[in-house]
């Protein structure tokens, strides 16, 4: 759902654009005494009713205080090693907030002990570092790691679970991480690292390993920089570049002494490097590129808690932690439905949902704004949700989808706020709840969320 500073035609939907933008249309008001302006079905309110069975209310969405509401939510992930958490947009206060809240419970509930972020593994690294240790500044870090695309995640409500996290560490028996699960940007400290690795285990390599990483190195300083360098070179000289990354990968692999960590920073290169090779002015190549994209999250998600025994919670946009694709011309498959396939029934998809709001996105131009979304029109899927309490609550649609009453109707597409990063844009996109998520947590109204200081470009 990031999206990055390369040419319009290469860069992708859900982080942004890859269709031609469609102007954000706002539902009109509900009209009173007209069944299909209010929404209300055919069977009149028999589907919102038979929801309030498996419907638990959100005390607040805000992360401080009690979390005995979110103990039946708990409940729902056991058994399961990764919770996807999704977001309905990117630049929302409250959605932040909730999962910010969500992770608190799962830490003190049930063990959970990694945030893994649709963020750029070199970025993940330098937070993890501080959230354990208290190295470094984490708004210094944020500044520095959420540019471009990224941009959207410099806000006062993930500095506020970051700082979470560095206080809960501070004492906590099992520290808690920050994995970054994205790969469109690598920091000089991640060729560092495995350079220092071999000159210790592997010194033959190094020579090699700088001659095939010497152009990624070459690369300017700055995250945004840095993206806009590496999308403008020609084609010919980025597929030159995969097949240094990946040759350096194998070297490594190949290595007497091999380090688990030392591998994965050495394929992630690899997995930026292909992510460049795609020539995304072709249709089909742009589809490749993010079906590249979604496995390869998944399969780090899984690699993390492998290599860690940590239950993660993977933070994204709900149209990759979601089961099915919203859009499979553009994303044939998701990280959710790779996670499935992985992982079987220890992944849980938990979908978010909003009624109406604001939200912060980036405009054609590069900059941030707020725009407004809703009320949800009738007919879509949140217009019913919000008939079923018109304040938050979550969803155990895997009860849900076992009743008569809703087996039906949660199999059927409608009209779903999946909010791209990108202004102006459509909105909506067809989604069947029951086939996409495992849970669903809903909120009424949410607010755009805040910037802090720097954030924009």
């Amino acid at each position: 759902m990031t999206q990055r500073s390369l040419p319009l035609s290469r860069r992708s939907l859900l982080r942004g654009i890859a269709v031609p933008a469609v102007a954000l249309t706002l539902a009109p008001p509900a009209l009173a005494g007209n069944a299909a302006a209010t929404g209300r079905s055919p069977h009149g309110d028999s589907v919102p009713a038979a929801f309030r069975r498996y419907a638990h209310p959100l005390r607040s969405t805000d992360p401080g205080g009690r979390g005995d509401d979110l103990a039946p939510f708990a409940a729902l992930t056991r058994g399961a090693t990764v919770v996807g958490l999704g977001e309905a947009s990117h630049g929302s206060k409250e959605l932040f907030d909730v999962k910010h809240r969500v992770f608190r419970e799962l830490v003190r509930r049930e063990g959970f002990s990694a945030f893994a972020m649709e963020i750029s593994w070199s970025a993940g690294v330098r937070l993890d570092t501080c959230v354990r240790t208290g190295e470094g500044d984490l708004r210094q870090i944020m500044r520095e790691e959420f540019q471009d695309g990224y941009s959207l995640l410099n806000n006062e409500e993930l500095l506020r679970l970051f700082t979470w996290m560095r206080e809960h560490n501070r004492t906590a028996a099992r520290p808690v991480r920050v994995v970054g699960l994205d790969f469109s940007d690598a920091g000089p400290e991640q060729y560092d690292r495995i350079l220092a690795w071999a000159g210790r285990h592997a010194s033959g390599l190094v020579p090699a390993l700088r001659s095939r990483y010497a152009a990624f190195r070459a690369l300017p300083g700055g995250v945004a920089a840095r993206l806009a360098a590496y999308g403008a070179l020609p084609l010919d000289r980025r597929r030159a570049m995969e097949r240094d990354a990946k040759a350096a990968y194998e070297m490594l692999a190949r290595a007497d002494a091999r380090d688990p960590f030392v591998l994965q920073e050495a394929r992630m290169l690899a997995e930026m490097a292909t992510e460049f090779a795609f020539d995304t002015g072709d249709p089909a190549q742009a589809a490749a590129l993010n079906r590249h994209r979604d496995r390869t999250m998944a399969e780090t998600v899984v690699w993390w808690h492998r290599h860690t025994g940590d239950r993660v919670v993977a933070s994204a946009h709900d149209g990759h932690v979601s089961r099915t694709s919203v859009m499979p011309a553009v994303y044939p498959v998701t990280m959710g439905a790779d996670l499935r396939d992985l992982l079987g029934r220890d992944y849980l998809a938990v979908g978010t949902a909003l009624h109406s709001g604001a939200y912060r996105a980036r405009t054609a131009t590069g900059e941030t704004g707020v725009f407004g979304v809703g009320p949800a029109a009738p007919g879509s899927n949140e217009d019913t949700l919000d008939r079923v309490d018109r304040r938050d609550f979550f969803l155990d649609l895997r009860a849900a989808t076992r009743d008569p009453a809703l087996a039906g109707w949660l199999d059927t597409e409608r009209p779903t706020y999946v909010i791209p990063g990108r202004h102006p844009n459509q909105p909506t996109a067809p989604m069947a709840l029951g086939r996409a998520y495992d849970a669903l947590l809903y909120l009424h109204t949410v607010h755009a969320s805040v910037p802090l200081p720097g954030a924009g470009r």
